[in-house]
């Protein structure tokens, strides 16, 4: 079997990119071991959200009081969300395979090994066999990282794929990891009714996110009343009577805590290793990443990497746009290149988070001379509406030139705010484009204006000194 390309995995990298090569007039194929949509679509970013929306909806009928809805809430049918979830990946990864179908692109399941620069041995449960390509694109994803001494069992230690498939509610659950899949789940079974511990080894929640953005998801996890336990270390846990126990060292003291089941999600390692990529001459770093340039191409030639394997961050819609740069270099196109100005981070939690280009430490690292400004969701007519008054939202901008540098967000539906905020900053709008813009109202986007606005002190809907 000859191809022009072989992709290995049908993740959201993978499938783009062979679809993407299909209409570029490429006769292609993927490998695939699992289910088509890989990760994203089977057990992260599409039934995390689902499940997301249902705990918010749950809230939303506890909480219709305040708008003098007399509503009650009777409880949850677990089976019944576990199957409504699993019903919308179905439709989406049938969805996937409609398309390679339409597009000629064959399916081929099993364990793709790389033996050569242009083949591959694909084993599945009928046998072997050896596929040949011109061109090879390895986007293998990664996978959720273990804490020691808290190995995955699926019944006293979950990762996210256990949590996103729950056969009953446990009473309370400990989460290791304050990052956004920890934080995202964590809030999932804390509105559901389970009593939820957050445990970070670090001194902030969302460790990589903007500073401000992170200590105000610590105030929202505070008034919701979930204890989060910073500089954390989980070292073990014992079986007993009454559940888990959970030893931890907290500023370096030792500490317990009680439990009965531990949500581990400290973040997820790239399958670049065991490939046989570093047998055909292929750089793989020590953590499983593969170095590629500017088209996604490794330092062989032919041989390409997308999607979390090819490096931070390790983002569904990253990976899905270096599938379309790679199947650009590989039809020819001399101009195909990831440059991307900036990447688009968004967070379910609630409130949601969305934070995209540069904070004001990396703007004044970088040279520029930032100036911000902010605008609260809580003096948003649309906010108050849907009584959503959490959070706000703050533009980044250079003093000398006004250009746009960064927009971060947190508050009622940011995740869908965030893209005006990115194309804005990938055309090299300035602040006074964006605050210069008609936004309607009442809209939740308007508070993106007033946030442009107000880092000239011009926000009209909140007071600020004028300046002199």
């Amino acid at each position: 079997m000859t191809y022009d390309v072989l992709v290995i995995g049908a993740g959201p990298a993978g499938y783009v990119c062979a679809i993407r090569c299909a209409q570029l007039g490429l006769k292609t194929a993927v490998v695939e071991k699992e289910n088509l949509g890989g990760v994203c679509l089977n057990v992260g970013c599409i039934p995390s959200k689902a499940l997301i929306a249902a705990s918010k909806l749950v809230h939303k009928i506890q909480t219709a009081d305040l708008m003098g809805i007399k509503a009650k809430y009777e409880g949850l049918d677990v089976g019944a969300l576990v199957a409504w979830k699993a019903g919308i990946v179905n439709k989406l990864t049938s969805g996937v395979g409609g398309l390679l179908k339409n597009h000629k692109v064959d399916v081929l399941k099993g364990d793709a090994r790389v033996t050569g620069k242009n083949s591959v041995e694909v084993t599945a449960k009928d046998g072997k066999q050896t596929v040949e390509a011109k061109n090879l694109v390895v986007a293998t994803g990664s996978t959720p990282i273990s804490v020691p001494g808290f190995d995955f069992d699926g019944k006293h230690v979950w990762s996210s794929t256990d949590a996103l498939q729950p056969k009953s509610l446990p009473k309370r659950m400990i989460v290791i990891g304050g990052g956004y899949i920890g934080l995202e789940l964590g809030l999932v079974y804390h509105k559901l009714g389970v009593e939820v511990r957050v445990l970070e080894f670090m001194d902030r929640v969302l460790p990589g996110m903007e500073a401000e953005l992170s200590k105000e998801m610590g105030r929202s996890l505070k008034k919701k009343k979930v204890p989060v336990h910073l500089n954390t270390k989980a070292t073990g846990y014992k079986k007993g009577k009454n559940g888990l126990t959970v030893t931890a060292e907290v500023n370096g003291k030792p500490e317990t805590f009680e439990c009965d089941v531990v949500l581990s999600c400290v973040g997820r390692f790239p399958n670049g290793k065991g490939l046989g990529l570093e047998e055909v001459g292929v750089e793989v770093t020590d953590r499983g990443f593969v170095p590629v340039d500017h088209r996604r191409m490794t330092n062989v030639p032919g041989i390409y990497a997308i999607g979390d394997v090819a490096g931070q961050p390790m983002l569904a819609h990253k990976g899905s746009h270096e599938g379309l740069v790679a199947a650009a270099a590989i039809a020819g196109d001399q101009g195909a290149a990831y440059d991307p100005a900036c990447i688009p981070a968004v967070i379910f939690t609630d409130p949601e988070i969305a934070s995209v280009g540069l904070s004001a430490a990396e703007a004044k690292e970088q040279g520029f001379e930032p100036v911000e400004g902010k605008f609260p969701f809580g003096a948003s007519g649309r906010a108050m509406s849907l009584n959503e008054t959490e959070g706000w939202v703050k533009v980044v901008g250079d003093k000398q030139t006004d250009k746009l540098l960064g927009v971060h967000m947190i508050g009622p539906e940011v995740t869908e705010l965030v893209a005006e905020a990115a194309l804005a900053i990938e055309m090299g709008a300035t602040v006074g484009d964006l605050a210069q813009t008609i936004h309607a109202h009442p809209t939740l986007p308007e508070a993106m204006m007033e946030a442009a606005e107000a880092v000239h002190s011009m926000a009209v809907h909140i007071f600020q000194k004028p300046k002199k």
